[in-house]
């Protein structure tokens, strides 16, 4: 094992979610399925940020991204809802009330 003496501070691994937080978000998912607002998704890591992304049609531009931020845990929150327009819709720290957005609304523009 080296020690690094540099004074850099490491450099984060890859953002991904953890089982608990997976079967939150595709619970949720499955609502969607059935309710027939949702047909595909997609996941991302990354190293500042994993995302699930919901759409409505494959192909489409996603619906909704559920996006995990770690570096944001102390201020804003690490869990985020994006809607369609990359409006946020729902922010926090708990990712069981950040995923309440989807409860019980459905979802449309208004101009």
């Amino acid at each position: 094992m080296s020690l690094d003496f540099s004074g850099a501070p490491p450099l984060p691994g890859p953002v991904f979610f953890d089982r608990r937080e997976l079967m939150q978000i595709l619970s949720v998912y499955g609502r969607l399925v059935a309710a027939a607002e949702a047909r595909d998704y997609a996941l991302a890591d990354g190293r500042d940020a994993a995302e699930f992304a919901v759409f409505r049609r494959s192909g489409d531009a996603p619906a909704w991204r559920i996006e995990k931020r770690p570096a944001l845990q102390a201020r804003q929150g690490q869990w985020a809802v994006f809607g369609e327009g990359g409006q946020v819709l729902k922010r926090g720290r708990d990712l069981g009330q950040v995923l309440r957005v989807f409860d019980g609304r459905r979802f449309t523009v208004i101009d």
